[in-house]
């Protein structure tokens, strides 16, 4: 689960003049949440191997059977990871359309202005059809004119989810008999199955985040605030060789909020501390949370962590090959009914989800939530976080990640054994 609190990003200045204005703070423990010595760590992602050319070509196979299959004859796809993951393309959006559209055979086409093919071309690690538009033309007429090319244009076209209402609205103008359909079916189901060199690399991000958590805890003190902590966290995750995602550090009372909250917590005796964090290694993501008391843990803190632990290991057991997604959130539930949270989503209890997809991007198809009815199979990825929160008091949110295999899922990350020991 990503933050959404703003990053930390202090000057030693700064710093130097929060101590003076906040006692509980020493000079030195600001520093050091500003200019953190990490001399000791260094990049663990070396044998990392990208996805290469066969991956990607294995990937465009595998799209075009699901097309046929669909009988959609093309599908337009926007800049963001699913460009990237089958032509390698990375791009941003703007007014100026670039698309990749992939025909149901041969090799794809990408769209976009003239001024910007030199600087798409860098990425491009597909064969492919590059066709351009000058600033006085409709980038739609090019799409249409390669699907007339093709032969493409009578048959149905899929856009991605993330393709936005002006494209499609241009399309369906200079093709107006064309049937414009979901490209779920085609990208969906093709991202959503990872393969051995996509997990790899998922666990090469995990293996930079627990490393960087055992780093970062250790040098947790009085009176920091949750970004100080995030910031810390973030050093440590790029020492290590990750592209952090979210360094989310929650602290007493904000810990009660899956998200956090505004208001200014400091670390202190028998105080929550909630950590949320993730980073990118070769485009895949690690998502993982841990949860611990800082100096002496209550009788109450440590029933909740166990009860969220149990939780997590009861969403593990539920999610069998076949089974549906929703049938985890389901399991989960039924159990923290039975200890009096709730009933469904309310509070205090589990007011999420039990998990989302994982894959390029920390937040994919589908979820671990009430209803969703897609059926798990080897190679999808979830994360599984049954948190547990109690508003005005503290949460816990214990999260780790894993893959489905042929006999069941595999963690990512193994989760902790107890809030004494949060990291293993």
């Amino acid at each position: 689960m990503p933050t959404f609190t703003p990053a930390f990003k202090p000057s030693r200045r700064t710093l130097l003049g929060l101590a003076a204005a906040a006692p509980l703070l020493s000079v030195s423990t600001l520093l050091r949440a500003a200019e953190p010595d990490l001399s000791a760590l260094s990049d663990i992602t070396g044998g990392a191997k990208p996805i290469d050319a066969a991956e990607r070509a294995a990937r465009l196979v595998r799209a075009q059977s699901l097309m046929k299959a669909a009988g959609i004859g093309a599908a337009l796809i926007e800049p963001g990871s699913s460009m990237i993951y089958f032509t390698g393309v990375r791009w941003h959006t703007s007014e100026r359309l670039t698309l990749a559209v992939i025909p149901v055979e041969g090799t794809p086409c990408i769209v976009t202005p003239f001024f910007e093919e030199p600087s798409v071309r860098e990425t491009l690690a597909v064969p492919a059809d590059v066709r351009v538009w000058q600033e006085d033309e409709d980038p739609l007429r090019v799409v249409a004119g390669f699907l007339r090319d093709r032969k493409l244009a009578a048959r149905p076209i899929g856009l991605e989810a993330d393709v936005r209402y002006f494209a499609y609205a241009g399309l369906a103008r200079v093709l107006p008999d064309a049937k414009i359909v979901s490209a779920d079916p085609v990208v969906r189901a093709s991202r959503m199955i990872k393969t051995p060199a996509e997990i790899a690399l998922m666990q090469t991000a995990t293996d930079v985040t627990l490393a960087a958590y055992r780093w970062t805890k250790a040098r947790v003190e009085t009176g920091m605030t949750g970004p100080q902590i995030g910031a810390l966290m973030t050093a440590a995750t790029k020492a290590l060789g990750g592209a952090p995602e979210f360094s989310m550090a929650l602290v007493g009372e904000a810990s009660a909020y899956p998200h956090g909250s505004r208001e200014i917590h400091r670390v202190a005796d028998g105080q929550v501390v909630l950590m949320d964090c993730g980073c990118t290694v070769q485009g895949y993501q690690s998502d993982v949370s841990r949860t611990w008391v800082y100096g002496s843990a209550t009788a109450d803190q440590r029933k909740t962590w166990d009860q969220v632990a149990r939780g997590q290991q009861v969403a593990f057991a539920a999610a069998k090959i076949g089974a549906t997604a929703g049938s985890v959130d389901d399991a989960v539930r039924r159990y923290y009914e039975t200890l009096g949270y709730g009933p469904g989503y309310t509070l205090p209890g589990l007011s999420h989800r039990t998990g989302h997809g994982i894959g390029m991007d920390g937040h994919e198809p589908v979820n671990f939530v009430r209803g969703e009815m897609t059926r798990l199979a080897a190679g999808m990825c979830f994360s599984d976080e049954p948190g547990l929160y109690t508003p005005g008091r503290y949460g816990v949110r214990i999260e780790d990640c894993f893959h489905m295999t042929d006999v069941g899922p595999t963690w990512f990350s193994q989760p902790p054994r107890s809030i004494d020991a949060p990291l293993g």
